[in-house]
C-alpha cells in the first residue's frame, strides 16, 4: 500500500532535546549556586533525569497538566515544598536557559525538505500541543508540517495503539497509509508497528548496530534521517505529495 504520510516524533529525533535540556540545566543550577549542593554535574544530571522522568509519567497517565508537571519536576528536583509561584519562577528560569540552548540535529531540516514534495508530514508527540507548537516555530520548521498532535489534545500517549490511530485518523488515512519515525525503539518503532503503521526507529546512537542484535520483526532502523528518503522509496511506494512546502 503506498505511504500517504509521514509522522516525526520530535525531542531527539528533529529536536535535540537532550543536549539542549543538558546544557540548560548545567547553566541553570549555576546560575542558581546549586551546582555543589547536588554533588556536581554528574549526580545533578542524573537527579534532574530522574525528576523528569517520574513527573512527566505522571503528566503522560493523566494524573499532572502540562504545566503542574514542570511544578512538580522542581519540587522534586530541589526536594522542597515549593509554592505553585516558587516552583514556577525556579523552573522558568531553568526554561531560559534551555531555550536558549535548542537546535535541530544537522540532519533534520534536510530529511523535511527532501520528503517535502513527495509525502505529507505531521507530527505526534508525547508533549503538550503549545509546549510543541512554539518549538517548532522557534525552530522554523512548524511550516512543514500540516498538523501537530500531541498527547494532552489526543487523549492517548505513544506507545498506546490509540495514540498513533488518532493520529492517522486527524490525517483521514489508515495507519497502513502512514510512517512513523522516532528515537524510541519501545515507544515508538513497536509502538507504531504494533499500531499497525510502518515503523523507523532512528538509532543515532548506533545502539543496536553495536550490540550486533536482530531488530523486532516490523522495524526498520537507521542510524541518520539522511537514510530516510532513500529508505521509504526502496521499501514502499510514495503516495499523495505535501501541500506543505
Amino acid at each position: 500500500m503506498p505511504l500517504h504520510a509521514v509522522l516525526w516524533d520530535i525531542d531527539d529525533t528533529l529536536f535535540d532535546y537532550t543536549g539542549s535540556d543538558r546544557a540548560g540545566v548545567l547553566r541553570h543550577l549555576d546560575a542558581e549556586g546549586l551546582m555543589a549542593e547536588y554533588g556536581g554535574e554528574a549526580a545533578a544530571l542524573a537527579r534532574w533525569q530522574e525528576a523528569m522522568e517520574r513527573e512527566f509519567a505522571r503528566f503522560l497517565a493523566g494524573e499532572l497538566g502540562f504545566h503542574e508537571h514542570r511544578r512538580e519536576r522542581a519540587r522534586t528536583f530541589l526536594g522542597a515544598a515549593l509554592s505553585d509561584d516558587e516552583a514556577d519562577a525556579w523552573f522558568g528560569r531553568y526554561v531560559a536557559h534551555y531555550e536558549a540552548a535548542w537546535a535541530l540535529f544537522p540532519d533534520s531540516a534536510p530529511a523535511l525538505q527532501a520528503l517535502a514534495p513527495l509525502v505529507r508530514q505531521a507530527v505526534l508527540s508525547n508533549s503538550g500541543t503549545a509546549n510543541q507548537e512554539r518549538k517548532l516555530a522557534a525552530l522554523g520548521i512548524r511550516d512543514r508540517f500540516e498538523a501537530v498532535l500531541c498527547a494532552d489534545e489526543l487523549g492517548h500517549a505513544k506507545p498506546a495503539p490509540e495514540a498513533f490511530q488518532a493520529a492517522c485518523a486527524a490525517l483521514a488515512l489508515r495507519p497502513a497509509e502512514v510512517v512513523y519515525v522516532g528515537d524510541r525503539l519501545d515507544i515508538d518503532g513497536l509502538g507504531a508497528r504494533d499500531a499497525g503503521l510502518t515503523a523507523v526507529w532512528l538509532d543515532r546512537a548506533g545502539t543496536w548496530a553495536d550490540a550486533g542484535d536482530e531488530l523486532p520483526p516490523g522495524v526498520r532502523r537507521i542510524g541518520s534521517l539522511a537514510e530516510l528518503p532513500g529508505l521509504l522509496r526502496g521499501v514502499i511506494g510514495f503516495g499523495a505529495p505535501s501541500a506543505i512546502r
